[in-house]
């Protein structure tokens, strides 16, 4: 009896053993799952990153590695991408060759972290530099540290020139890590050369190699938020509005409004920008168009939209991001003038200027006066009284003439004395 109360259990005891048995198993013979931080981090990386992370947890991955080489970018994404990593099921670990700002958070939401030789990490002050801005990212960067055992201070250092570290960084400055230097305080396990070698030391070597990939919607975004594409993109803009002017056909302000959809767009998609900012755009390009189509030669509509249009280019970027902001617009500025400069050799008269200056100009219903002037000293006879306005004869041809005043009978030969458009005056001769 009591041999049949133990089967149930050891039965239940074996499967459990033969499952976890399996299980090891199967994740000894799992892919890793290599994810590069490359380039500006941003709201498309940080949807790229959690993908990245639930398909290595679905394909069984053994690890998810990081290949980090970046400047930063945005503190949102960045700490939107550690909560991403901290919360993974797959363990994360981290080569990096360059790791600054956005980029050092996301580094230390990996448990274990190499560095390539020359490698940089840290150098994480925040823009704009607020005491509210410096004290939120500098819990994140502790809290984020302490995690892993690493030594919080560091961390906040990387943040706050104020915090001393004499060992590390002299006084005023923020933290920024060799790769010596981050061995020797514990943020770094070692100076690795290459990437592979460094899947070696993670114990995945010759595993199965899963390189996550970019939708085609994150590429688009992350290319076009590029400040060099952003600069054509906006020139694109800019030149549309200009040929618009120059034409008033629509065609070319439906090409350049769309280049500036497709700039805030991309721009509110990767995270830089908001909903806000492309109302204050609208409002620009609205008032442009209003002062081209609706009410032209006021100025006031025009020069207000291109002020609030040039605002909202600035802001799409992030304060961050200012300097950026200026190369691009810059670039928009000197392209689309210098093509405009060009195809003004091609495009018609400005038909914008025309809506506002009369242009005498003859058709079937207007013809302008004759030019008279060929007849200025000619002789000729009057035909009518002239008191002072009548008819004379000049050859065979009869013209309406002036005097200067005075009463000239029929029959008297006058000469043309000046001319002035339409009016010929004429004298008796003597």
């Amino acid at each position: 009896m009591i041999a049949r109360r133990l089967v149930a259990p050891l039965c239940l005891l074996a499967g459990i053993v033969g499952f976890a048995a399996h299980a090891r198993a199967a994740g000894s013979t799992g892919s890793v799952e290599v994810v590069p931080i490359h380039g500006t981090i941003d709201a498309g990386m940080a949807h790229y990153v959690a993908r990245a992370v639930a398909d290595a947890k679905a394909g069984g991955a053994r690890a998810v590695v990081l290949d980090v080489d970046t400047f930063g970018g945005l503190v949102t994404a960045g700490a939107e991408i550690k909560n991403t990593l901290l919360a993974s099921a797959v363990p994360v670990d981290a080569y990096v060759t360059r790791a600054t700002s956005a980029g050092a958070l996301v580094t230390l939401a990996a448990s274990r972290i190499v560095l390539a030789p020359g490698a940089t990490f840290g150098d994480a002050q925040p823009i704009p530099k607020t005491d509210k801005v410096v004290s939120f990212l500098r819990g994140e960067f502790a809290s984020t540290a302490n995690r892993f055992h690493r030594n919080p201070k560091l961390a906040e250092a990387m943040v706050d020139a104020h915090v001393d570290v004499p060992d590390y960084k002299p006084p005023g400055s923020v933290l920024n890590l060799t790769a010596d230097a981050a061995r020797q305080a514990g943020y770094s396990e070692a100076t690795i050369g290459t990437f592979d070698a460094a899947l070696a030391h993670f114990g995945v070597a010759g595993t199965a190699r899963v390189d996550a990939e970019y939708t085609w919607g994150e590429q688009l975004a992350r290319f076009a938020t590029d400040p060099d594409v952003s600069g054509i993109l906006l020139a694109i803009g800019f030149l549309g509005l200009l040929i618009e002017l120059q034409t008033l056909h629509g065609v070319a302000g439906a090409i350049g409004a769309g280049s500036l959809a497709l700039f805030f767009g991309t721009h509110i998609y990767a995270g830089f920008s908001n909903g806000l900012v492309l109302a204050l755009a609208l409002v620009g390009l609205l008032l442009i168009l209003v002062e081209l189509h609706v009410l032209p030669g006021h100025g006031i509509a025009g020069i207000l939209g291109a002020l609030i249009l040039v605002a909202s280019v600035l802001l799409a970027f992030g304060l961050q991001f200012f300097v950026g902001a200026l190369q691009a617009l810059a670039i928009a500025i000197v392209l689309s003038a210098l093509a405009f400069a060009l195809l003004q050799r091609v495009l018609p008269e400005n038909a914008f200027m025309k809506r506002l200056v009369f242009a005498g100009t003859q058709g079937p219903d207007y013809v302008a006066s004759a030019d008279h002037r060929h007849l200025l000293g000619a002789s000729g006879v009057a035909v009518s009284f002239l008191r002072p306005a009548g008819v004379a004869s000049f050859g065979d041809v009869r013209e309406d003439v002036l005097t200067e005043g005075e009463f000239v009978p029929a029959g008297t030969p006058v000469r043309v004395t000046r001319v002035e458009g339409a009016r010929i005056f004429v004298r008796p001769e003597a």
